[in-house]
Order: structure tokens, then C-alpha cells, then sequence
């Protein structure tokens, strides 16, 4: 029996780390049961140099990130909103049709060097990985 993956949009303010490193992390724990995609209320022009090499340094993929305007989701099927910053949290959108929320605030590393990247990158993989899970009744699989 095949089931069709729940959606989830992560939401920071830049889209630039934290929001970018939890859709990658979402996307590969939870594979085939989740869609993440992410989005940021006021995105950067690129995502961080240190999180693509935290990625990179747990041998997740990488290619094709970038920061996405959050209006850019607002028509799409959403099970599950996960904002990662304060700011995020404060001015996320009225989506059109009620979506369940959770706010998971987690350090910005932006400017940081590579080992608060790692850091947040792996307390994303500790701490939201299951909080989406048991939000949706998914089944973890073990951290590779």
C-alpha cells in the first residue's frame, strides 16, 4: 500500500540556513512519507555557504537549494507548517485553507563558522525530524 507524502513547509525569515538544512534533512529521514519544502518571509539571494557544507559534511545532497518566497506555497496542499525562527513564527501567512502549525526556534548560524552549522544542523536532525513525524503519525526510520 502506497501512500501519497505529506507536505511540509518550513519557514524561516531568510531561507537562507535553518529552514534550507531542515528540508533536506526532512526530505531524506523521512523519505517517501514527507515532501519538505522550504521558505523564507524575507529570503536572501543565496543559501549559506555553511550550510551547504554542513549538508555536504553528512553526505546530503545539496543541489538545486535556494531561498523561496513564501507566497510561492501559498496555493499548494500543505499538511504541516514548521517555522524555525521567532520572526517566522510572528508573521507567517494566513495559508487558504486552515494548516496545522508548530514552532521549533533554533539558533541562526548565519556568520557563524562551519561547527555552529554542524551544531544546529544536528539539533534540526535531533529535535524537528521527530517533532514532524509525531505531528503527522509517521514512522521514523533510525539516523544514518
Amino acid at each position: 500500500m502506497t501512500t501519497t507524502p505529506k507536505t511540509v513547509l518550513v519557514l524561516c525569515t531568510g531561507n537562507s540556513c535553518r529552514s534550507q538544512m531542515a528540508e533536506v534533512l526532512l526530505n531524506h529521514d523521512l523519505a517517501g512519507q514527507v515532501r519538505a519544502l522550504s521558505a523564507g518571509v524575507s529570503p536572501q539571494p543565496k543559501v549559506a555557504d555553511g550550510a551547504i557544507a554542513a549538508l555536504t559534511d553528512a553526505g546530503l545532497p545539496t543541489e538545486g537549494l535556494y531561498p523561496k518566497e513564501i507566497d510561492a506555497f501559498l496555493d499548494e496542499s500543505i499538511d504541516l507548517v514548521v517555522t524555525v525562527c521567532d520572526n517566522a513564527n510572528e508573521s507567517c501567512p494566513i495559508f487558504p485553507k486552515p494548516v496545522r502549525q508548530i514552532h521549533l526556534p533554533f539558533h541562526d548560524p548565519h556568520g557563524e563558522s562551519l561547527e555552529s552549522f554542524i551544531r544546529v544542523r544536528d539539533e534540526i536532525r535531533a529535535r524537528l525530524v521527530p517533532a514532524v513525524a509525531e505531528a503527522l503519525d509517521l514512522q521514523t526510520r533510525a539516523s544514518e
